[in-house]
């Protein structure tokens, strides 16, 4: 028997090292990270139930918004290490860096090494995906699975296995129990993959389908199935939907409503994010600082004050304007990430108190207006050029031109004359599936009215794969006679591709874009210098060329410590540095409050109620006892009638309630209100009103 030896590619490791730095270094400061979240993680590390339902809270009361997988694995990390902000962040560091190993491991076999390794390098330094792998958030691991499942498949195919179909389409079913519906995107991809590339019989293919089906829908709905044919009495309402249901859940407010705008669970659809003009509402305040109707607050969000050291050469202030100082508007809603009590220092305005260097332009950058809910959803103009905007671009499209045309590139370049057109080889149906994973994803963008700019990390694995093969095969063409078009193709993508670099450098810094222009101008002299004798060097200097600006806005979050509820990267995180960003998530819990209800509570089984999830994960997280947070996230959530909650005050369970103005159950806020005793509570400021994100805060004793 031979035993193959595989030896160990070191440009895999040296780009795995990279990636571990990006997604991992200072994740000991992410604070509570998105606190949502992690005061879900303190109640499912409490009881077995609260861990299979993702309960919010340690009572049970509630879940948080999406299935739990994702959680679970967040929560068997605190379980071993306990309940810090690097504990639930560092799974989602790890399928950050196993999703660059699987972009390494599925190009590979058919396009060799160095795509292979371009592509995983391509990954680890986009943007949006070292932001999102830095957080708590679900995406790190959606995308893992999704590479997971995409490499079984692909498998299935190379090595004549059809179980692993069955394997792949019960991934997806997996996968959707972490962020729903966004799982079944690739599906189309999937589906178009398996019948061009399989070497089975017609009928036989319908078969493996039709199991793979199978496997999909059960592990789909196995879990919300099992949650909704449980008696309500006996698990936590399911948070955000309006039936108490995680099917509809699923299909409304996680499903088509991200399609054609919310309208559920929040009162109203946030301004800003209808995405029929990328100027709304919410974006018309970028030197003031005022919060849009329907959002509390303004500011870049992050999960902790920042410490990196500002860009040198910059000028201005990173996000414009100046955030609430606790006075923000009552009513509406604020992203992903949870707002709390206490008030902020401003930032200052303008050029003043920061190092020089940022223009202060483009939202994109979060440089300018923060739209929507804290830039929860400043998504642009809808239209095809929607993800090259300002908004979206520098979170993910700096490789999307390259990607474009290396898959013109790659086509040809694989194209045997010999065949039909119509008859597809290996290579040209691998290019086929990365190409059916961009399309229609990028297309759901370009239209969509409600999705957070974090969300297009589910654009990074075909534009790595696209942009990487590409980026050889071009790098070949290249050699060829000028007559010939594809000679052309690489100096078109270094061209096209550095000056969007350099518009997207301009929504932030000033002397710097023409750097960016004068190293794809060098570049392009070089690959020209060098074209017969030396095309490596020349094609390696225009990689760098490229990649440089992209670069330098994966290492802002990974050097200012960010890890927020709505992850972005931008050098603005840099100049913020130790100015008090006020941003969503990450408050504390007010200390005057919670000694006081802890010193109270007696036998209640609430440390208080409150209308909303956002003010209560702070106190789930500092105490690890139970606050209700009646509304849910959005504050919104048909969870209980006041005739409910007035049972549950008579026997003893609810003992306060903190009213802090915003949106929430109004029949139970007025009734509170009006038979409610006021509590005076002795601190610094000497007043019974806590000033909360949302308004004042005040503490009601109910019995």
């Amino acid at each position: 028997m031979v035993i193959k030896r595989r030896k160990l590619d070191w440009w895999l490791v040296g780009i795995l090292v990279l990636a571990g730095f990006l997604y991992g270094w200072k994740i000991w400061e992410a604070g509570s990270a998105n606190a949502y979240y992690t005061a879900a993680i303190t109640s499912m590390v409490q009881s077995w139930s609260n861990f299979w339902y993702g309960a919010f809270d340690p009572a049970g009361f509630i879940t948080v918004d999406k299935p739990p997988v994702a959680l679970w694995f967040m929560a068997i990390s605190a379980k071993i290490f306990g309940v810090h902000g690097w504990s639930v962040v560092l799974p989602s560091v790890l399928f950050g860096i196993g999703s660059v190993g699987l972009m390494y491991a599925l190009i590979k076999p058919r396009f060799g090494a160095w795509a292979a390794r371009l592509s995983a390098l391509i990954l680890t330094l986009t943007p949006i995906v070292v932001a999102d792998s830095r957080t708590n958030n679900m995406d790190a691991t959606l995308l893992f699975f999704l590479l997971l499942a995409t490499w079984a498949l692909m498998k299935a195919v190379s090595a004549r296995k059809p179980w692993l179909v069955i394997v792949s389409f019960a991934l997806i079913g997996i996968s959707f129990n972490i962020k729903m519906l966004q799982a079944f995107m690739i599906l189309p991809a999937l589906l178009l993959f398996y019948w061009l590339a399989s070497n089975q019989k017609w009928h036989k293919k319908m078969i493996t389908l039709g199991v793979a089906a199978v496997a999909l829908v059960g592990f789909t709905v196995a879990w919300p199935m099992a949650v909704d044919s449980t008696s309500a009495a006996n698990r936590p309402y399911v948070g955000s939907s309006q039936t108490n249901s995680e099917m509809e859940l699923a299909f409304g407010y996680n499903g088509t409503e991200r399609l054609l705008g919310q309208t559920t669970g929040t009162g109203a659809a946030f301004s800003g994010m209808t995405s029929k003009s990328g100027s709304s509402e919410a974006t018309k305040s970028p030197t003031t600082g005022t919060a849009p109707t329907g959002a509390q607050g303004t500011g870049a969000p992050t999960g902790q004050k920042p410490t990196g050291t500002p860009p040198s050469g910059a000028k201005g202030n990173g996000p414009g304007g100046t955030p609430p100082t606790g006075a923000g508007q009552k009513a509406g809603t604020t992203g992903k990430q949870p707002m709390t009590s206490g008030t902020r220092p401003a930032k200052p305005t303008g050029a003043e108190g920061m190092p020089g260097g940022f223009t202060g332009k483009g939202r994109g950058s979060r440089a300018g207006s923060m739209g929507g809910a804290n830039g929860a959803f400043s998504i642009g103009t809808v239209g095809p050029l929607r993800l090259l905007q300002s908004d979206l671009g520098p979170q993910i499209s700096w490789m999307l031109p390259a990607a474009l045309i290396g898959f013109i590139s790659a086509y040809a370049a694989y194209d045997d004359r010999k065949r039909k057109w119509y008859q597809l080889n290996a290579e040209q149906k691998h290019l086929g599936y990365w190409l059916a994973w961009l399309v229609p994803v990028a297309g759901f963008f370009s239209v969509a009215s409600f999705f957070h700019p974090y969300y297009t990390i589910m654009l990074a694995p075909p534009i790595a794969a696209l942009a990487a093969i590409g980026f050889v095969t071009m790098t070949k063409q290249f050699k060829g006679k000028l007559a010939q078009w594809q000679t052309w193709l690489l100096p078109v993508t270094v061209a096209i591709t550095t000056g969007l670099g350099a518009w997207y450098v301009s929504l932030v810094y000033q002397w710097q874009t023409w750097l960016v222009v004068a190293m794809g101008v060098a570049a392009l002299a070089i690959l020209f210098a060098t074209r017969t004798k030396k095309t490596k060097l020349g094609a390696t200097v225009a990689l760098i060329a490229m990649l440089a600006a992209p670069t330098w806005w994966s290492l802002s979050p990974t050097l200012s410590g960010e890890s927020s509820g709505i992850p972005y990267a931008s050098p603005t995180l840099l100049a913020a540095s130790g100015q008090g960003q006020g941003a969503m998530g990450s408050g504390s819990a007010d200390k005057a409050l919670l000694t006081y209800v802890t010193k109270h509570q007696g036998s209640a089984k609430y440390l208080f109620a409150t209308s909303d999830a956002s003010t209560a994960a702070p106190y789930i997280i500092e105490s690890g006892k139970a606050v209700m947070a009646i509304g849910g996230f959005n504050g919104t959530d048909p969870t209980l009638t006041l005739k409910q909650f007035k049972a549950l005050v008579a026997k003893g369970e609810v003992k306060y309630y903190y009213d802090t103005g915003r949106a929430g159950n109004s029949a139970i806020a007025k009734w509170v209100e009006k038979n409610g005793k006021k509590i005076t509570l002795t601190q610094s400021s000497s007043s019974s009103k806590m000033m909360g994100m949302g308004g004042q805060g005040t503490l009601y004793q109910l019995k």
